[in-house]
């Protein structure tokens, strides 16, 4: 493939990823998807689900946003009962953001509507397409993630 032809997929795969974050990511007010809380917290929240109560330093770390952007989103979660403020466990002395039971059923219940609505997405695709797609996106987010040195905890 000539570096023009290549350029040019490139291309494409930046404006489709723009796209799709588009759908994935609705905000939480978009019209029919019916979701509760607005993207910044299903994406903090999603990060502490699987890692554990982290502290605003941890955030910025994994997220690579300076604090300031980090202390305004979690006083927003914590307001809405999202998130609680708690000793570090492991005896440091940062405060650690933990999800709350509400935070938690608030979680999965978006995380199972945006599921659904993926699923009817790729209703007429075949499994085997399906497969793919998730290997190769995988595939995608780990190489970002190996570029910047900020890798996500996987289920």
């Amino acid at each position: 493939m000539s570096g023009d032809e290549r350029r040019r997929r490139v291309d494409g795969i930046e404006f489709e990823g723009t796209v799709l974050g588009r759908h994935v990511t609705p905000s939480a007010h978009s019209e029919g998807f019916g979701l509760e809380l607005e993207r910044s917290a299903y994406t903090l929240l999603t990060r502490i689900d699987l890692q554990g109560a982290m502290s605003i330093g941890e955030l910025s770390e994994a997220f690579g946003l300076d604090a300031s952007t980090l202390n305004r989103q979690t006083a927003r979660m914590l307001r809405q009962g999202l998130v609680r403020r708690i000793p570090d466990p492991d005896g440091g002395v940062a405060r650690k953001f933990e999800m709350t039971a509400d935070g938690r059923s608030r979680l999965r219940a978006d995380r199972r509507r945006r599921q659904e609505g993926l699923g009817r997405v790729l209703e007429g695709w075949s499994d085997e397409d399906v497969t793919a797609l998730a290997a190769m996106l995988a595939r995608f987010n780990a190489a970002i993630e190996a570029r910047d040195g900020r890798p996500w905890p996987r289920p």
